[in-house]
C-alpha cells in the first residue's frame, strides 16, 4: 500500500513538473484555419533522433538537380545523359561546314583567275584583230584549180580572173557598195565558208606624206596596248624619247600613273611588246613629285612640272638626277589655267621637230593658250606666242612641226581637232579632223616623233593614233 501511495506521489510530482515547462501556440495554417499546438518536452531525450523523413529526401533531389543544372551551364563534368555523345557530333558538324566554306572560297578565286585570264586573252586577240586591220593586205593572186571554175555560181568568162566581179566594181565615188557581199566558190566544200572585208581607204592625193613636216590631215583609229592595273592608273602620261641617250635605247617606253598626291614614280619597258604585258625594266623614283600629265622625254630627259608650282625640271635619266630647274615666269598652275578636262593641266610640255616647248597660260593673257619654245638644256624661254584660243575651253592640245592642234572633247566618244596654230605664221585657223575617245575619258594627248603617232591615256587605257600630213609645199 505504502508503495501504491509513493508511486501517485511521484506521477503527481511528475505531472506537476511537466505542466510546468509545458507551451500551447496558437496559429492559423495554409488555409486560414485556426490551429493550437501543445508542447512538453521529454523527460527523457536529450534530443531528437536524426531519422531521414520524406522532407529530407526531397530537399536532397532537389538539390542534386541544382547541381547538375549548375555544372552543365558550367561546361563542367556532369552533363545530362547523351551530353558526352552529342559534343563530338557537332563538332564533326562544325569542321565539315567550315571545309566546305573554305572549299567554296577556293572554287571561287580559281574562277576569278581563270575570267581574268580570258579577259586578258580577249584584250590580245581584239588588239591583234586591230592590228591586222590597220595592216594593208598584200596582193595576192589565188589559186585556181584546174578544170571549169566558177564565178558568182556560174562558169568564169574566158580571160576572166576569179576576183573580177570585185576588181572590175566601180570605187568609192561610183559606187555604195561596201564590198562585204563576196561568198566565194571555187568548186571545193573547203571555200565554202570563206567570206571576204574590203574596207575602202581613200587614196592619195599626191601631197600627202609622212615623212618630213608637214600639216595634220587626219587621224587614224586608236590602238589599245595596254590597261592601268589599279585606280592610280586612271589618269597618266607615256611617252618615247626620240633621242635616246645611253642607256636606254630607242625602243625604250616610259610611263607615269598620275592619280594621287606622291606622283613620283618612273616605269621604263624596254619596248611596246613589254608595255603590253606589263613588265617594266626600270623603275625610277623621282626626286620632286609630278603635277599632272604634262610630262615628256628627250634627249636623255625627262622634263615635267613639280607638284604646286610653275616650276620646270630637267630630270636625267643617265645620273638618275636633277640637271636643270626654272620657273616658267608667270604661268599659271594647280588649277588656274587648265584644260577643260581639269587635272591641274596647267603646263603641258611636249616635243617636236622644232623642239622642246610648252603650253601654258597667264594672268595677262587672261586664260589663252601661250606657247613657248624653250632651250633643252637649261630649261630657259627662247620665244613665245600669244594665241587667241582659250585653254580651258579645249580637252588638250600637242604640237606636231612647230604647229599646236587642240582637241574638242575629251568625253565625246566621236570629237574633233578644232584648232591650229602655226608658230611660224604667227596666225591660226580653224578645223575639224575627226578624233574618237573611245573609252570616254582622254587626260593626255601628245605627239610621239619617235613613231610619228599620236599617244594618249583613255580612261585607264593606253593607246595610239596613226597620222597622215600634208606634205608642206616649197616656197
Amino acid at each position: 500500500m505504502f508503495l501504491l501511495l509513493s508511486l501517485c506521489m511521484c506521477s503527481l510530482l511528475l505531472r506537476g513538473d511537466a505542466q510546468d515547462r509545458a507551451s500551447v501556440w496558437r496559429g492559423n495554417d495554409r488555409s486560414g484555419r485556426c490551429h493550437y499546438s501543445f508542447t512538453v518536452p521529454s523527460p527523457v531525450e536529450a534530443s531528437c533522433p536524426q531519422v531521414g523523413g520524406p522532407e529530407v529526401e526531397g530537399l536532397k533531389a532537389r538539390l542534386g538537380l541544382l547541381e547538375a543544372t549548375v555544372s552543365r551551364l558550367s561546361g563542367g563534368d556532369s552533363v545530362p545523359p547523351g551530353g558526352q555523345r552529342a559534343q563530338p557530333e557537332l563538332q564533326e558538324a562544325l569542321d565539315r561546314a567550315v571545309g566546305e566554306r573554305d572549299a567554296l572560297r577556293g572554287e571561287k578565286e580559281r574562277l576569278q583567275r581563270e575570267v581574268e585570264g580570258l579577259q586578258r586573252r580577249m584584250e590580245e586577240m581584239r588588239r591583234e584583230t586591230e592590228r591586222l586591220r590597220s595592216k594593208p593586205c598584200p596582193p595576192q593572186t589565188p589559186a585556181v584549180p584546174p578544170g571549169p571554175g566558177l564565178q558568182d555560181g556560174g562558169p568564169m568568162r574566158p580571160g576572166s580572173s576569179p576576183l573580177s566581179h570585185l576588181m572590175g566594181r566601180p570605187n568609192r565615188q561610183g559606187d555604195s557598195s561596201s564590198l562585204r557581199d563576196s561568198a566565194w566558190q571555187f568548186g571545193g566544200p573547203s571555200f565554202q565558208e570563206l567570206k571576204a572585208e574590203v574596207t575602202e581607204i581613200p587614196a592619195p592625193d599626191g601631197n600627202d606624206d609622212n615623212t618630213g613636216c608637214g600639216e595634220l590631215v587626219s587621224v587614224g583609229e586608236p590602238v589599245t596596248h595596254r590597261k592601268a592595273d589599279n585606280i592610280a592608273g586612271k589618269y597618266g602620261v607615256w611617252m618615247q624619247d626620240p633621242e635616246a641617250d645611253s642607256p636606254y635605247g630607242p625602243n625604250m617606253v616610259w610611263r607615269i600613273d598620275t592619280v594621287g598626291t606622291d606622283v613620283r614614280q618612273l616605269f621604263g619597258y624596254d619596248d611596246m611588246e613589254q608595255l603590253s604585258k606589263g613588265f617594266p625594266s626600270k623603275v625610277l623614283l623621282l626626286p620632286e613629285l609630278v603635277e599632272s600629265t604634262g610630262a615628256t622625254m628627250y634627249k636623255g630627259s625627262l622634263y615635267y612640272q613639280r607638284r604646286r608650282s610653275r616650276t620646270l625640271i630637267r630630270y636625267d635619266l643617265a645620273s638618275e638626277s636633277i640637271a636643270a630647274r626654272r620657273d616658267l615666269v608667270h604661268a599659271g598652275f594647280h588649277g588656274q589655267f587648265p584644260y577643260s578636262w581639269g587635272g591641274y593641266t596647267d603646263i603641258d610640255l611636249s616635243v617636236d621637230e622644232k623642239g622642246l616647248w610648252a603650253v601654258y597660260s597667264t594672268s595677262k593673257a587672261r586664260g589663252a593658250i601661250v606657247i613657248s619654245q624653250l632651250d633643252p638644256h637649261n630649261l630657259e624661254v627662247k620665244k613665245s606666242w600669244e594665241t587667241n584660243i582659250r585653254k580651258n575651253s579645249v580637252a588638250n592640245s600637242f604640237m606636231i612641226c612647230g604647229r599646236l592642234y587642240t582637241l574638242g572633247s575629251y568625253t565625246a566618244r566621236d570629237t574633233i581637232i578644232n584648232n591650229m596654230y602655226d608658230t611660224e605664221a604667227g596666225q591660226g585657223k580653224a578645223l575639224a579632223i575627226p578624233f574618237k575617245n573611245k573609252y570616254g575619258y582622254n587626260s593626255m594627248v601628245d605627239y610621239n616623233l619617235a613613231q610619228r603617232k599620236l599617244f594618249a591615256w583613255d580612261n585607264f587605257h593606253i593607246v595610239s593614233y596613226d597620222l597622215r600630213m600634208r606634205r608642206q609645199q616649197a616656197n
